[in-house]
């Protein structure tokens, strides 16, 4: 039986593991993860999710302070349309996140950002423009584009020296998805070098409807994709994301066509993730009834997360002044609706539950939403119970290594502490 290092991903002359750490947001997929990812010979993400915040985090500057400092008499409107975000900050942390990074990457692997395009930041265009640019600026390996269908978003950055250099890649749910992308960008003359296409248990949002995503497989939809491609005489590689919880279940997309794979869930419960270590423990105690997919987030797409997430039901007032990253083009958000609405239905109320919706960039900001992908009531499974009743917290390099050697189906557990 063949295992994951039996293949290679191969962009032109480069060979890499194949294996792809998805882009977790906001800064659950550090550089650190990254870094080691692309150590041992893979593809590690980043995520330019709320990339203020991470550079104040990363790096001690005060983008989110300054922003709230200029917005706060705003804080009690509902008006959120002279909240902007500016251009030269958005610019300068993205530099910071992605330049540092790259600066400190050593190995044979490669480092993406991870881009949705659902950050629409009150100004869509403009925002995604930057957060691209200063990204292929500083020096990024790859970026992958998700949360959206990105018609557009090639047009932004055709003019870029580094737009036929940097490698470029899309996520997609469906071969129609992929379809639709690569009509749009014909004109450019620039396929995607890569196509993720994630399946309906992946963690986070999904690009499915919230009736339907059980319909679906995640090896079907890839044959689909491959199917689509061989049709169209696209040599471009795809990779399977969405449920691949073992070395075995990787090798057998890899049999099936797929140039590599995304996994992330096994991946929050390593150290060098940025998960707090008593969520990392929420994670290893999750049955599978403690997860669910549901339609809180402000974007309108469903996302899959463990029920005891603390942002679940917290009706705290909008915090736009400082993050806002979920503002539309009309400078809406659902959250700010469904809050506005509890309030004047309980008007004498200190607090409020919204339960429809959730403000998913303070509780993103905080590890209070906890996305996780359907497979992770299993991760209790891949490592030692320790005598203070907790789980050992697992190394990137071991789950790593774990995927690529494996076989059989079996998950090799850690060391003892």
């Amino acid at each position: 039986m063949k295992c994951v290092d039996d293949f290679r991903l191969r962009f032109g002359r480069q060979e890499l593991v194949p294996i792809v750490i998805g882009g977790m947001g906001v800064d659950i997929s550090t550089a650190e993860l990254a870094l080691e990812v692309a150590r041992l010979g893979g593809i590690g993400h980043i995520s330019d999710a709320m990339v203020q915040t991470v550079s104040d985090r990363r790096f001690d500057t005060k983008f989110v302070s300054e922003k709230l400092k200029k917005y706060k008499t705003n804080a009690a409107s509902s008006d959120k349309s002279n909240v902007h975000f500016n251009l030269a900050v958005l610019e300068e942390a993205t530099r910071y996140h992605v330049g540092r990074t790259m600066e400190a990457k050593r190995g044979d692997g490669m480092i993406f950002i991870n881009c949705m395009e659902k950050l629409t930041m009150n100004a869509p265009r403009e925002t995604l423009r930057m957060r691209l640019s200063a990204a292929l600026d500083a020096g990024i390996d790859g970026i992958t584009l998700s949360a959206g269908l990105h018609l557009g978003s090639f047009a932004l950055i055709e003019d870029h020296p580094r737009f036929r250099d940097a490698r470029l890649g899309i996520i997609v749910s469906s071969a129609r998805a992929l379809a639709m992308f690569l009509r749009k960008n014909a004109r450019l003359q620039r396929l995607p070098d890569y196509v993720v296409v994630e399946g309906p248990l992946a963690g986070g949002h999904l690009g499915f409807g919230i009736e339907d995503w059980a319909k679906y497989d995640l090896a079907t939809l890839v044959g689909e994709v491959l199917t689509y491609l061989k049709a169209e005489h696209l040599d471009i590689p795809v990779i399977a994301a969405g449920g691949i919880f073992t070395g075995s279940d990787a090798a057998a997309f890899l049999e099936l066509g797929a140039a590599a794979v995304q996994v992330a869930t096994r991946f929050t419960v390593t150290r060098e993730c940025g998960l707090p270590d008593k969520v990392k423990q929420e994670y290893f105690k999750a049955n599978e009834h403690d997860i669910e997919v549901n339609t809180i987030s402000p974007t309108g797409y469903p996302m899959r997360m463990l029920k005891g997430s603390p942002g679940i039901g917290a009706g705290i007032r909008p915090n736009c002044e400082a993050y806002g990253y979920l503002l539309d083009a009309h400078s809406r958000c659902a959250y700010i609706d469904a809050y506005n609405r509890e309030v004047e239905l309980h008007p004498t109320a200190k607090k409020v539950k919204v339960m429809d919706k959730t403000c998913l960039c303070t509780h993103m900001r905080n590890f209070d939403i906890w996305t996780c992908g359907h497979t992770a009531y299993r991760l209790k499974d891949t490592t030692l119970r320790l005598p203070d009743g907790s789980y050992q917290v697992l190394s990137a390099a071991h789950v790593f290594h774990d995927y690529q050697f494996s076989v059989d189906q079996k998950i090799a557990l850690p060391p003892g502490v």
